[in-house]
Parts: C-alpha cells; structure tokens; sequence
C-alpha cells in the first residue's frame, strides 16, 4: 500500500483528468447508441436534465466525500461511519460496479485499437456501407482477434497506472482532451455539410415526448451516472487525491460536468447527421459508432488520416476512464486488503480478463445464449449501469439526507470554493428531491 497518497499537480490537469475519465467511451460510444435505441430528442432532453438537477449534486457530494477521507471508498466510509455500516455498502457498490463496467470496457477499448489498425491500413477505403457491416460483424464474431486486442489494453492500462498519478494520465489529459473536442468539433461540421444531414439534426435535437416512459428515464439516468462518473467509485478516488485545502469542488465538478456534456452532444452532431446522409438506421445499438464512422470516413477527402486520428484519439479516451475504473478497484484493494499496489494492479486485470471472455463470446460462439433476454454483454452493461450504479447513487443521496446531513455536505463541499458554491436552496433538491426520483425512476425502469 502507498505510504502517501499523490495529489494532482494542477487544476487543469485535475479537471481534464476528471474529464477524461468521465467522458471516455461513454460520450463517443455509448451515449449515441443510447440516443438511437430511446428515442432520439427525447433522450437527449431527459438526460440534460438528470445531468443537471441530479448529476451536479451528486457528483460534487462523491468527490467530496472522497476529499473529505482522503481514502478509497470502502475504507472512506468506513472511517465516516464504522466497518459494516450500511453506508459501506457505498463503496462496495461502487467497486463491484467499476469491475463488471471492466468486465466489457477493456473490450471496447480493444475494439476501437482494432478499428485504428484497420483505418490506418486503409481497411474501409472505398467501401459501402454493406461490406462496413460485414467488416464489423466478421471482427467482433471472431473472439480470438477480439481478445488479442483485450490483452494489449489490459496490458497498457496496468502500466499506465503503475506510473503513477502525475506522470501517466494528468500529463496525458492536458493536452490529448483538448484535441478530442476540437477534432470532434471539425468532424461535426463536417458531418453537417452531407446531404440529408438536418434530417438527422432533427430526429436528434426535437423531443418526441410520447416517447418518454420509465425505460427512457431510467436509460437517461444510467447514462448520465455512466457519463459523470457517478456511483463506481472512480470520483471517490479522484476526490481523494484532491488537496482538502486547495481545491476548488463545486466549480471544477461543474465544470467536468459541462465537458463531458457537450462532447457527448457533438459526438451525437457527428454521429446522428452522417446516419440519415447515409439511410441508416439510429437504433443499431453498441456498433453504431464502428458502422457510422467508417461510412462518413470513407466519403471525406483524407477520410483515412482523420478515421485513424479519431480512434486513436477515442483510444486515449477509452483509456483514460479505464484508468479510472482501475484505479478505483486498485486503490481499494490495495488499501482494504493491504496488498502491495504493483501486485493488486495485475491481480485485477486479470480477474477483469477473466471477467471479460463471456462478454467477448457473447458477441461470436454465446450470441445464443441469454441471460434475462440479455446476451453477456448487454446483462453486464445493465447489471452495472442500470442496477449498480443507481443504487450507490441511491444510497449517497440518503446517506447525505440522514447522516452527513445537508449543512455538512454544503460546508465539506464548499471548503476552498469561489463564488460558485453550494447554495442552501439545494436543499430541498438534495435532501428530497434526489432520493425521491431516483427510487421512482429505477422502479418504474426495472418494472
């Protein structure tokens, strides 16, 4: 176990950092595929909102909590309150939720390392939207290949965070996020200019509200925890490493927040426009992002250089909230059980491994087999995003409602804060308002 805990060397690089763990494969991956499959603009509406009324509050109250131990979860928790407490269950929640994400991340991640390799090879040059398909079904059937590039992830992941905290991704995230948003800036415009591409900005940005029910909100809900960062005890472990004296909480978290959002918006402004230019259909599911972005690659002029800048540059993303998935689990480990860090971090990735081969099949040799309807894959994403989570974020809200109590988590968060501060009108937001929504939204979702 370390002797003592790393403290980010600048805001910036806290903030990017956060950013880049919470933004990940959940806003260029996930959150447009989540888009296609609920309902387009209605989605996208359901989801600012959580983001904004449920998101920001919890998100500053999990990072607080973090800098307010400075321990992992568990073992934060368990100093709040004491080993077996209920309110324990907050990290053990998180962790369990952050391993099983692990489960099928890496893989993703693998995926997108693939799909790098074949556009700088020139793989997609010239081909129609059929042979994309056919390129993208023969890949993520074939689970050989497919775990090839798990292991080489997993492999850079492991010496990544062995690195350390400063010298690995905050110097990384300074400069390699700020490229994601810009280059993901100009592919949207891009996108923009095909034709028959407003009919996809309408489908995206115009709300059907007859199409909002349970399951969208509780979709929305997951995403948006998904996308933050809330409920896998990744912003635990960030908060941690914040200076409890010289950190500035609800403003860096706002802001986090806000990135995140709109780069998943563009993404969706990337994505959605190419889809109607090119007669497909929004609701593929996970594969959208590897059948879209090839096609709009294919017609650009130097498609084949900015197809291989995008992966590789959604790679670094990928892996930056891989990094946080795996330091949560990591740190944890090694501080809960005392085990030296360097040896948790591979005992971890390959129990995650392990962990990782059914959701690899599910998609070649185990299509057929369902679990809840649920091939692997999908059973881990919901298991995770859609139980897990929202359960530790269930569990937060009350835990901040009953025993830190609303005048303690405003006071511990605003320690250090500018004029952006958390206001005493939260309260009733936070105290009822949070708690009370969350419980109806994952009933009525789950029902």
């Amino acid at each position: 176990m370390d002797k003592k805990r790393e403290n980010w060397g600048s805001r910036f690089g806290f903030i990017m950092a956060t950013a880049g763990f919470a933004i990940g494969l959940g806003a260029v991956w996930r959150f447009p595929y989540m888009v296609g499959v609920n309902g387009g603009g209605a989605f996208l509406l359901v989801y600012i909102l959580i983001s904004a009324i449920i998101g920001i509050p919890l998100f500053i109250a999990e990072m607080g909590l973090g800098r307010k131990t400075q321990l992992n979860p568990i073992s934060g928790m368990r100093k709040l309150e004491k080993k077996g407490s209920i309110w324990v269950a907050i990290g053990w929640l998180g962790v369990a939720a952050a391993t099983i994400i692990m489960s099928y991340y890496t893989m993703l991640i693998g995926w997108m390392l693939a799909y790098f390799i074949k556009m700088l090879t020139g793989q997609f040059s010239g081909t129609t939207a059929e042979e994309i398909m056919t390129i993208y079904t023969s890949f993520t059937s074939n689970p050989v290949e497919v775990m090839i590039y798990t292991v080489i992830m997993i492999i850079i992941l492991g010496i990544i965070v062995n690195k350390g905290l400063k010298n690995g991704i905050e110097s990384c995230c300074k400069y390699l996020m700020p490229a994601l948003f810009v280059l993901l800036i100009g592919l949207a415009i891009k996108s923009l200019t095909l034709p028959g591409a407003m009919e996809g900005v309408k489908w995206y940005l115009t709300p059907d509200f007859s199409k909002i029910d349970g399951g969208v909100i509780l979709a929305a809900l997951s995403q948006a925890f998904f996308a933050i960062g809330i409920g896998f005890a990744g912003s635990f472990v960030y908060g941690s490493y914040l200076d409890k004296n010289n950190s500035n909480l609800p403003s860096d978290a706002t802001i986090i927040i806000i990135v995140n959002t709109l780069i998943a918006i563009v993404a969706g402004l990337v994505i959605f426009p190419a889809i109607f230019s090119f007669g497909l259909s929004p609701t593929e599911g996970p594969g959208l992002t590897f059948i879209t972005m090839p096609n709009l690659f294919s017609k650009m002029a130097g498609g084949r250089f900015f197809g291989a800048a995008f992966f590789f540059l959604v790679i670094i993303a990928g892996i930056t909230s891989g990094i946080g998935f795996l330091e949560a689990i990591t740190c944890t480990a090694s501080e809960v059980f005392k085990v030296d860090r360097k040896k948790a971090v591979w005992i971890i990735l390959g129990v995650i491994f392990i962990l990782s081969i059914p959701c690899i099949l599910s998609q070649g040799p185990w299509s057929g087999i369902k679990v809840l309807g649920k091939n692997f894959f999908d059973l881990a994403d919901y298991v995770s995003g859609s139980i897990l989570m929202p359960l530790g974020a269930l569990l937060m809200a009350l835990y901040i409602a009953l025993k830190w109590k609303f005048k303690g988590y405003m006071d511990d968060c605003n320690a250090g804060a500018g004029k952006f501060r958390v206001q005493s009108w939260w309260k009733p937001i936070v105290v009822v308002l949070i708690p009370i929504t969350v419980i109806i939204i994952m009933i009525t979702g789950l029902i």
